[in-house]
């Protein structure tokens, strides 16, 4: 989402988001010098708080809930989604009229906006503000359609409840020019679909490496692990792919569980049992550590696109060590060894390409 702040040195209104590699920023609008810095600070937290509740619209679509109907959760997404079309003639209100109540966040978001703008009565940045708005609803459209340059780029750092299938086959793509990951993995592609895209490239890794040590794949996965001195769930993960589940069930569950966890709520009566399971087995030791989810709720997605490209790289790590353990090699011998290995991936991948999807 956008964040909006103070730029005091300048005196202006600036909107900052993330580009996947880092922040950029655009000015929104000069403030008048007289003005108390309070009440600016004040319209910065409503903007920022408007683009949270419209860009959650983008990362909870109404097609993920699995009820549609009056009342439910389904119908609930879709009267948020609905409510942008209320949004600018909400700020562009000269008089004060707040229905009560208000049914959508999206709508309680723009109506505490518009109520700012009007108490501080500068017709000049209302016009800005809601220039500015407007092209981030326009930003958060693009995003909908896959398309993420310009603005709309910031979705690269979100986490959204579906994925997109043309992005899981472009991220299938870049795996393949570069299969340990590469920049425009973060800055182009949504990040649950290329986490989709990068389990099923660990996946290919790990099957290479299993083959040439002879190792089980749980193991290398374990492995692997170690190797990136990383606190994941990747052997879990290759067991279920293993076991025949595709890479898109398996990550997808993994992040709604997490974003589930993110709001405080644990999904499904099934968790909770092998969460208390869990505890009751640690009741007596000393420490007791039993974290909810494998990766970080605050940013499931690109957390777990990060964890599951060290995986890729934790098992070239385990393959060369095998290679290199009873003789030294040179670096040119190395880098023909790392060939060796990336063509067996690649052609793993390609065998097990219709189960990506």
């Amino acid at each position: 989402m956008t964040r909006y702040a103070i730029d005091r040195a300048r005196n202006t209104l600036i909107a900052q988001w993330s580009t996947g590699l880092g922040d950029t920023a655009t000015t929104v609008a000069e403030l008048p010098r007289p003005r108390p810095s309070h009440d600016m600070l004040r319209l910065a937290t409503c903007l920022t708080e408007l683009s949270h509740a419209c860009w959650r619209c983008y990362t909870h679509p109404a097609s993920t809930a699995q009820q549609h109907g009056p009342g439910s959760l389904g119908r609930q997404r879709e009267q948020e989604r609905e409510a942008f079309s209320t949004v600018l003639p909400t700020l562009a209100i000269i008089r004060s009229s707040t229905p009560s109540p208000i049914p959508t966040q999206v709508e309680q978001a723009a109506h505490a906006t518009g109520r700012v703008l009007r108490d501080l009565d500068l017709p000049g940045l209302a016009t800005h503000v809601v220039t500015e708005v407007g092209t981030e609803l326009a930003a958060i459209e693009q995003a909908e359609r896959g398309d993420l340059t310009e603005r709309a780029q910031q979705a690269v750092a979100l986490t959204r409840e579906d994925a997109s299938p043309l992005h899981i086959s472009q991220a299938d793509t870049l795996l393949r020019q570069h299969p340990f990951g590469c920049p425009a993995l973060h800055t182009h592609i949504e990040p649950t679909a290329a986490a989709i895209a990068a389990a099923h490239w660990l996946h290919a890794a790990v099957t290479v490496v299993a083959q040439h040590t002879g190792l089980h794949p749980t193991l290398v996965a374990t492995a692997a692990d170690q190797h990136t001195r990383a606190t994941t769930y990747l052997p879990d993960l290759i067991a279920v792919i293993n076991a025949g589940n595709r890479p898109r069930h398996i990550v997808m569950s993994l992040i709604r569980h997490t974003l589930h966890i993110a709001e405080g709520h644990i999904h499904g009566i099934s968790a909770l049992r092998n969460l208390i399971t869990a505890a009751e087995q640690l009741i007596n030791k000393a420490t007791i550590s039993l974290p909810l989810t494998p990766i970080d709720p605050a940013r499931p997605a690109p957390d777990l696109l990060e964890r599951l490209l060290n995986g890729i790289g934790g098992c070239w790590l385990l393959y060369e060590q095998h290679a290199t353990t009873h003789r030294h090699r040179a670096d040119t011998e190395q880098e023909q060894l790392r060939q060796v290995f990336l063509d067996a991936v690649r052609r793993q991948a390609g065998v097990g390409f219709d189960h990506l999807l």
